[in-house]
């Protein structure tokens, strides 16, 4: 059953909270952008996507999702766990000694919802690309979705994908950026300048929508909009507009929050401005 508005708000304000007490847990780990995407995260397996937390790694009949920018492991483990695919206790051992909730997923860990390892930026899309192709041999009509990094974007392999999947009319895909303007090193503008994405994504032939990444509405509403242009001969390409930090008022926008964790004085200010409403594990 699809979760409606209201439900989906407050699941994400919980992930919100697991995110920050995670990645102070361990002092280690990546809250900016893992805050940013956590709307877009809780209305794909809330609402958008179908899926089974019961978890099958070949997905037959089933909708996958691949992150590509795996440093926003927080905001992934807290989300499969609410949607029951593990115990949410096990949150609490996040980038911990032989811990499956490893600092970037990875397979060998054997922790359900994970597909692929990622972290190593670029390599998302040509994943998703196979896996969509596979379903289409298999006459499986299910979508594969995925999200990228804006930084990441300034990877190579990400543009060998984004022509091979429309000239392959890989039409079961559905690829989102992060487009929050900040990576590791500064804005993204002065680090390497992005351009105009909707123009350099349309020309190598992909369906662009645009969407307000924090804007639980509009994320709902473009999700299923891209849906609903899958089938007819282009792959779909979202560009989702987000604030780095959303939630938390001293992380907002700010690249010095993409990898290091609060302190406890910032963790109690964080909390405090995230309404707790599906239980701390």
């Amino acid at each position: 059953m699809k979760a409606d508005l209201q439900t989906l708000e407050k699941t994400a304000s919980q992930i919100r909270r697991d995110i920050v007490r995670m990645v102070h847990g361990c002092q280690s780990g990546h809250p900016g952008g893992s805050l940013g995407c956590t709307d877009f995260f809780t209305a794909l397996y809330f609402s958008v996507m179908d899926h089974d937390p019961k978890f099958n790694m070949d997905a037959v009949g089933e909708d996958i999702f691949f992150l590509s920018n795996g440093h926003i492991s927080p905001v992934f483990y807290s989300t499969l766990a609410h949607a029951g695919y593990f115990d949410k206790a096990e949150l609490a051992t996040f980038r911990k000694l032989n811990a499956r909730l490893q600092g970037h997923p990875t397979t060998h860990e054997h922790l359900p919802g994970i597909r692929i390892a990622s972290g190593s930026l670029g390599q998302g899309l040509s994943v998703a690309i196979g896996a969509a192709l596979a379903k289409k041999l298999n006459g499986d009509k299910s979508l594969v979705f995925t999200l990228h990094g804006d930084g990441e974007i300034q990877e190579g392999q990400i543009w060998e994908a984004a022509m091979f999947a429309p000239h392959n009319h890989v039409d079961n895909l559905i690829s989102t950026i992060d487009v929050n303007g900040q990576q590791i090193d500064g804005p993204t503008k002065q680090v390497l300048s992005l351009g105009d994405l909707r123009a350099k994504w349309e020309a190598f032939g992909w369906d662009v929508l645009d969407m307000k990444g924090n804007d639980m509405a509009d994320v709902v509403r473009v999700l299923e909009e891209a849906k609903s242009r899958t089938g007819q001969g282009k792959p779909i390409m979202i560009l989702m507009h987000t604030e780095m930090g959303y939630g938390v008022d001293f992380m907002v926008g700010s690249h010095k929050w993409h990898g290091v964790a609060p302190n406890d004085e910032q963790l109690k200010l964080a909390l405090d401005q995230l309404e707790e409403t599906l239980g701390d594990y």
